[in-house]
């Protein structure tokens, strides 16, 4: 293992969401070593409270390394970095006089099979990463979900490995971020707590949870409420916090449709006792980012983030007698009484159908639930499947779900916000822009 100073990534987001500051990261990764140590100062330089990010490519998450090799050898771009491909010293180059214990970084990847990856962040003086057995398996391809288990265990153990350097080890959970877009509520937040069961039963004490917003505030709120009340209840040992995604899936054409969406999400953040937010671009819909479109994101989120605070309003909701809550408290009860070994109660609870992904085609998955968006904007079941709510989920649900109907619902989000920005364009102006442009690189 590289010889570094200590870094340790939970403790940093805690010590700053105690001092009432929101933690905000980008998806940042480019192959080439001297632009990602360009990006990561950026993002440590921004006007934000900030960690930094290495983003893998595509070569490295399902393991084809000879193709990563030869990508490098022949100046082909890569859309991340290949930390398995570069050498421990390259990448100690890129992190030297970066990486430090006020600028931790962390490695994200969308592996099934990411014992490589998990070997060479160690290798290069990194203890920070995320994923999980089912989150990185069913979106992503066809590996087995057992297969999956299996292999997300023995990165647990590589992981802890890293206590030896006198850190603690962090992971998050990737399970709130189901397929990005349309898997209601209440099932993210079941994932994102079972996957952070399974990291807890493997040893790991710093952990953070995730949740993808989605089509309505109230519901992501209430989400947000049931994903911190489950932890504390069900990880009692741990230090954890919530990590807040800004939305997954179509995002806005816009920029200040897209602005206007990070900034929601944000709000969501600091209203709902996150303490770290993923920032999405105004490039999103097109094409991967630019450094400077970065940097702008992070510093648009840390502005809405601050004004969110200064609001002020009510303490994080602790009443969790919502319809999210019940939902996600169903559905992690009744894996959890699947099998005492948590991986081997996921893989049979996907067998049963007790956990099915709306619209994920992997093999492992029932594919009998459906999701709609209701009138209200709210997200929710369609088609129960073999799912464990019957009686929990309120309300009549849709009609037979349209490939229609599925684009509509896929573009919900992304019209929304379009629309209202195209609108207020329309207006006459009554003062500056609310959303500067970040000079440079935008184009």
């Amino acid at each position: 293992m590289a010889s570094r100073d200590a870094v340790d990534f939970g403790e940093f987001v805690l010590r700053r969401y105690a001092a009432g500051e929101l933690v905000v990261q980008p998806r940042m990764g480019f192959g080439d070593p001297r632009r990602m140590r360009a990006g990561l100062l950026a993002t440590k330089h921004a006007g934000a409270t900030t960690v930094g990010t290495l983003t893998l490519d595509s070569y490295t998450r399902v393991g084809d390394l000879e193709s990563a090799a030869r990508a490098l050898r022949e100046g082909i771009g890569l859309n991340g970095y290949p930390i398995a491909t570069h050498d421990a010293d390259t990448t100690g180059r890129v992190l030297g006089g970066v990486l430090d214990a006020d600028f931790p970084v962390q490695v994200r990847h969308g592996s099934a099979r990411p014992q490589h990856i998990f070997r060479a962040l160690a290798n290069a003086g990194l203890s920070a990463t995320e994923g999980g057995p089912v989150s990185y398996c069913l979106p992503y391809g066809r590996t087995p979900l057992d297969e999956s288990v299996r292999n997300w265990t023995e990165c647990c153990e590589l992981l802890l490995r890293v206590r030896g350097s006198g850190v603690e080890p962090h992971i998050e959970t990737f399970g709130g971020c189901m397929l990005g877009q349309l898997c209601p509520p209440g099932e993210l937040v079941a994932i994102s707590v079972l996957e952070a069961l399974f990291f807890y039963r493997h040893g790991l004490r710093s952990i953070s949870v995730s949740y993808a917003q989605q089509t309505h505030p109230a519901q992501d709120a209430e989400a947000v409420a049931s994903l911190r009340a489950l932890c504390a209840e069900l990880l009692p040992e741990a230090r954890w916090h919530v990590v807040v995604y800004t939305y997954m899936g179509l995002y806005p054409t816009t920029p200040t449709g897209s602005l206007d969406l990070l900034a929601a999400a944000a709000e969501l953040a600091v209203t709902g006792g996150a303490a770290r937010l993923i920032v999405k671009t105004v490039a999103e819909s097109h094409r991967i980012p630019t450094i400077a479109e970065n940097v702008q994101a992070l510093e648009h989120a840390a502005r809405s983030a601050r004004t969110a605070t200064a609001r002020g309003g009510p303490p994080p909701a602790t009443v969790t007698d919502t319809q999210v809550h019940r939902e996600a408290r169903a559905l992690v009860e009744a894996v959890l009484n699947c099998h005492p070994d948590i991986g081997r109660a996921l893989v049979i609870a996907f067998k049963r159908g007790l956990l099915d992904v709306p619209y994920c085609l992997h093999p492992d998955n029932a594919g009998r639930a459906r999701s709609h968006i209701g009138p209200d904007g709210r997200l929710g079941w369609a088609e129960l499947g073999a799912l464990p709510l019957t009686g929990v989920v309120e309300g009549r649900r849709a009609a037979s779900i349209t490939s229609s109907g599925l684009m509509q619902a896929l573009s919900y989000v992304q019209g929304k916000f379009d629309a209202a920005a195209l609108e207020r364009g329309r207006r006459p102006a009554l003062g500056p822009a609310v959303h500067p442009i970040v000079k440079g690189e935008l184009g």
